[in-house]
């Protein structure tokens, strides 16, 4: 009877140690004191389609970097004192948490925001914070059209430029592969630099002509004719059009709403954590 209870534990204490054993039928393919790399782990490395040569550089890169890397490491251990290596993780502690607590918020954040601006609030915003949106630039909303010189029907598209009711526009759009270049939204608002980068013939000693409102033009240079209709303008320093920084007056009402539903969901999560008895503040 003893001897059968000496056999049955000699039994479990091998199968145990075989247990503990690690097994690992992995391939290696590199390895840095105590840790390896493996064939998984690089299985990715080299994109389809790639030459031997390629393959065996990518492959051999990523291997030197992996090595150089756990031995910095190793290095590091063993000689930067106990207080660093404790700094060092508390402040991947800190990022660890702020990452996934960031990821968490933002989902909250996108489930439950409103990112409906409506025109009334967007124009409160912007009666409200009208310092903030002076120019820097002048701009201009016009319409233009670069022609080769003399062309055929010169007569009814200057006509059809100047009057451009939407029959006009029609008309004007069906011949514009007759154009070199043009613009016919005059709705937009352009910064007068980025006019003057498309029209080569507007400089500083003409573009002043430019910038006066419901103003006609036409110039040429040796090569083409240059129709342009002014149909506002807006000068450096002046308050910038509502529809010019719309877009802009839309994202920081957002982020404002982001940050306030932000604060909101963290005093809401801790005060049903207390509700809950999950959070305590012992006095």
């Amino acid at each position: 009877m003893k001897q059968t209870f000496y056999i049955l534990i000699l039994g479990l204490f091998l199968t145990s140690c075989d247990f503990f054993k690690k097994s690992d039928d992995r391939e290696p393919v590199a390895r840095v004191n105590d840790t390896y790399l493996y064939k998984e782990d690089i299985a990715d490395i080299v994109p389809k389609g790639a030459s031997k040569e390629d393959s065996t550089l990518m492959v051999n890169a990523y291997v030197n970097r992996w090595a150089r890397q756990l031995l910095l490491m190793d290095g590091a251990l063993v000689n930067l004192s106990e207080d660093k290596q404790n700094s060092y993780s508390r402040l991947v502690e800190q990022y660890k948490t702020d990452l996934y607590t960031k990821a968490y918020l933002e989902g909250l954040v996108k489930k439950n925001i409103d990112s409906v601006v409506k025109p009334d609030e967007a124009k409160l915003f912007y009666e409200a914070n009208k310092e903030s949106f002076k120019l820097n630039d002048d701009l201009i909303q016009l319409r233009y059209i670069s022609l080769p010189l003399n062309p055929v029907n010169l007569d009814s598209i200057k006509k059809r430029f100047k009057r451009f009711k939407a029959k006009d526009k029609r008309y004007l759009d069906s011949i514009s592969v007759q154009f070199k270049s043009y613009l016919l939204n005059d709705s937009l608002w352009v910064k007068l630099n980025r006019v003057a980068e498309k029209i080569p013939i507007i400089t500083d000693a003409n573009k002043n002509q430019l910038l006066k409102k419901s103003n006609y033009l036409q110039l040429k240079d040796s090569l083409n004719l240059y129709l342009m209709q002014v149909n506002d303008v807006r000068l450096q320093n002046d308050y910038a059009p509502m529809n010019y920084v719309n877009s802009s007056i839309k994202k920081i009402v957002i982020n404002k709403r982001k940050l306030e539903l932000i604060k909101q969901l963290e005093n809401d999560i801790t005060k049903d954590a207390i509700k809950n008895n999950q959070f305590q503040i012992y006095k």
